[in-house]
């Protein structure tokens, strides 16, 4: 049971994992090769050729000679004595090859050499040649452990400086998934492991944007509520006190008003949400006239619609019902905060253009208006953002622009705030142009 749990706790860990793969093939490898070499040595080793010892006298002549009899067998000699007798002489290896030079003669024996183990068994020390411990059989085994052994200690601290950045990445994904949304994962190299690092970065910055717009929006949303159904809630109460017939058509018609805009603001929340969910259905793309759509739109306000001439149809591709009100929000915003005077008639001042430009089509609408300061141009797209001094009185929420911003995004364009010649403001848009406009 011991080593199931110990077995269980290394194989959770993914550098141990590839650092013990990475070792086993490295051996694998080592004693396949070794194996091979020896074989193949073997194979094409010749055959050993017997070799002559022979016993020499002082001066150099051959007294007696002999061969081997097998692996492992004494060297026998019969070396003839001047008497005529004849002197056997075996001589014995004890482990160690000897060497049939610089060697004494046999005491007694005057030009004779002897070769055989001294008394402890073993040649002279001068007369021995050990082996290299690695030349042996079992010394070629411990070389190739002891290159494994370097191989997977040099290996070790790459595989675990990887699993690290593996690590670390799944500590940050815990994190994230425990409602950390602020988490992020540090980058490391330029490898797999790098990029998904990125992707998560990146990912988890998209939803923690989406989850602050998202709050955001909650909470303008419930501000805003509570303004037009408190107005609503005073009519009811003027309405059940007495009060002539005029009073009673105002308060009626004060909540109806109040209503229509708890109608709109709720409408405009259920599109921003929408918009920002990318896989939202608003319907087909299909081509779309601006020329005819502007003219409507300008006549329902009485804009002024300024098209170059000989213009009579402009496609961009779009849904409809978002393009009517991408227009239809900038002319309600230069009506409500561009219209110049008070007592000016609706629609004045107020002059939407149309113009090609390359591969995209500007839609420019302006006011005459006070205008919008510089360090407001790209906040005034927020959501319920409202320039300092607007006053609730004149309707809107501060979410028209936020959806402009959003549906221009939504069909590739962009849009953005500027000065218009004379004074007043002007909110520019650029869309694609479809390939198959008429002009």
């Amino acid at each position: 049971m011991p080593i199931r749990n110990l077995s269980r706790h290394w194989s959770r860990h993914l550098y141990l994992r590839i650092w013990l793969a990475v070792v086993a093939g490295v051996a694998l490898l080592m004693l396949v090769v070794g194996w091979a070499w020896r074989a193949t040595v073997e194979h094409h080793a010749a055959p050993p050729v017997p070799r002559e010892w022979v016993v020499l006298n002082a001066q150099g002549d051959v007294l007696a000679s002999t061969t081997r009899a097998g692996p492992g067998a004494p060297l026998v000699f019969e070396v003839p004595l001047p008497d005529g007798q004849t002197l056997p002489l075996q001589v014995q290896r004890s482990g160690e090859r000897p060497r049939a030079t610089g060697m004494q003669g046999m005491p007694g024996m005057p030009g004779m050499l002897g070769i055989g183990p001294g008394p402890d068994g073993r040649l002279p020390p001068h007369l021995r040649k050990d082996m290299p411990w690695w030349a042996k059989p079992s010394g070629f085994f411990w070389m190739l452990g002891l290159i494994g052994l370097a191989v997977a200690l040099g290996l070790y601290p790459v595989v675990r400086r990887l699993t690290q950045r593996l690590e670390g990445l799944q500590r940050g994904v815990q994190r994230w998934g425990e409602g950390d949304l602020s988490v992020r994962v540090p980058v490391q190299g330029d490898d797999e492991v790098a990029d998904l690092s990125e992707r998560f970065n990146a990912a988890a910055e998209r939803i923690e944007g989406l989850m602050a717009s998202q709050k955001s929006l909650l909470a303008n949303a419930s501000h805003e509520l509570r303004s037009p159904l408190a107005r609503i809630r005073m009519g009811l109460e003027l309405m059940n006190s007495p009060a002539d017939l005029d009073a009673l058509a105002r308060s009626r018609a004060e909540i109806l008003r109040n209503m229509a805009e708890l109608d709109q603001l709720i409408d405009e929340i259920l599109l921003a949400s929408r918009l920002d969910a990318q896989g939202a259905d608003f319907g087909t793309v299909e081509a779309v006239d601006l020329v005819g759509l502007c003219a409507e739109e300008c006549a329902r306000v009485g804009a002024r619609f300024d098209v170059p001439e000989g213009l009579a149809q402009l496609d961009v591709p779009g849904v409809p019902k978002l393009l009517r009100r991408l227009v239809r929000n900038l002319l309600e915003n230069a009506r409500r905060y561009g219209a110049g005077s008070q007592d000016a008639p609706q629609g004045s001042g107020i002059e939407l253009s149309l113009q090609p430009v390359g591969q995209e089509v500007l839609i420019a609408v302006g006011d005459h208006g006070p205008g919008v300061p510089p360090e407001y141009r790209e906040r005034i797209f927020e959501p319920f953002f409202r320039l300092p001094g607007a006053s609730e009185r004149v309707g809107g929420v501060g979410l028209g622009l936020s959806l402009v911003k959003s549906i221009a995004e939504r069909h590739g364009g962009r849009v953005r705030c500027a000065d218009r010649p004379g004074g007043g403001a002007c909110f520019v848009v650029s869309v694609p142009q479809s390939k198959t406009a008429n002009t």
